[in-house]
């Protein structure tokens, strides 16, 4: 290994990335992270956190990153506020991981990229986003004071973002395609509960109804999945909460993905199929998907890179 990689070089922050850099920079291994476009990942967009550990009566999500951050920092990692384009893992070694603003060699990449909203994918949809239509109920739900929006999606967050929006919207009607749900059952019952929230089931979304430019979101159409018939939900807004896509695109191909396109890891482990790469947090996590269980991947990797670096005599 050349003497000018970095010993450990973390892609992502999040839960998974920045307890990574904790434990990494605390066996004196000087890691180096690369933050990303969204800085402390999607705990940043979210509302009040209540069931990390440590925190009795909640805590923002924002302010639970920037704890991390903080913690991180303290025992000396290095952050950069860049986003990777490219990694190369698999032509030689040290690794190469290429920002938009530099090129550092890696003895051992952990990746923790996360994950991205999923969309619907339906016609205009990039037209009608910010102008009607959003993923973030805690960026956007400000705007849509007094009106009556929808929210498309049948898990926890789903039912967490309807709950948030009733605090600005005068009414929320939430929009699944079946009758069960993916939500628990305390998740689902608070939203039940919530006089501001109706629900339409057995719908599947089919066309966003307005003009981006001139008016805005007016509607939702959909179809029933029972009878086959069209209808208009009228409304001011629009917020999916249909799950996410793992973001992996950077690595182009160099690492096997599972099904659902989840990085694929050593059961019991973050090792991936190269040697001296590691994934954690939920780009390689469909199942679990919570903060505390990305924190505890991420101390999973730093320790598993500690110990590659150390069996290579390093």
């Amino acid at each position: 290994m050349t003497e000018d990689a970095r010993n450990v070089v973390i892609i992502g922050t999040g839960p998974a990335g920045y307890t990574a850099a904790i434990y990494a920079a605390r066996a004196n291994l000087k890691p180096v992270v690369f933050a990303g476009a969204q800085p402390g990942g999607q705990l940043t967009i979210t509302t009040e956190v209540e069931n990390f550990p440590g925190f009795p009566h909640g805590v923002m999500g924002p302010e639970l990153m920037e704890k991390f951050r903080e913690q991180a920092v303290r025992f000396g990692t290095e952050i950069h506020y860049e986003t990777v384009n490219s990694v190369e893992l698999t032509k030689s070694r040290p690794f190469t991981v290429q920002s938009s603003d530099r090129s550092m060699k890696a003895s051992t990449v952990i990746i923790a990229t996360g994950a991205s909203a999923r969309l619907l994918g339906l016609p205009r949809e990039a037209e009608f986003m910010g102008r009607g239509l959003s993923a973030c109920a805690t960026c956007d739900g400000f705007f849509f004071r007094g009106k009556e929006i929808i929210v498309v999606g049948g898990g926890d967050s789903a039912m967490e973002e309807a709950n948030f929006l009733t605090r600005f919207a005068s009414k929320v009607t939430l929009v699944h395609r079946r009758e069960e749900f993916r939500a628990s059952k305390i998740m689902l019952d608070r939203a039940r509960s919530n006089p501001k929230i109706s629900f339409v089931l057995n719908r599947e979304p089919i066309a966003y109804e307005g003009q981006p430019d001139a008016g805005g979101f007016t509607g939702l159409k959909v179809r029933n999945t029972k009878t086959g018939q069209f209808e208009v939900i009228e409304s001011q807004g629009c917020f999916l909460a249909i799950g996410h896509v793992p973001n992996t695109a950077l690595l182009n191909g160099q690492l096997p993905l599972d099904s659902k396109g989840y990085l694929v890891t050593v059961p019991g482990s973050s090792n991936t199929s190269i040697p001296g790469v590691f994934a954690c947090g939920d780009v390689q996590d469909s199942y679990y998907r919570q903060a505390v269980t990305a924190a505890g991947s991420g101390c999973m990797a730093a320790i598993d890179a500690e110990r590659f670096l150390e069996s290579e005599g390093h």
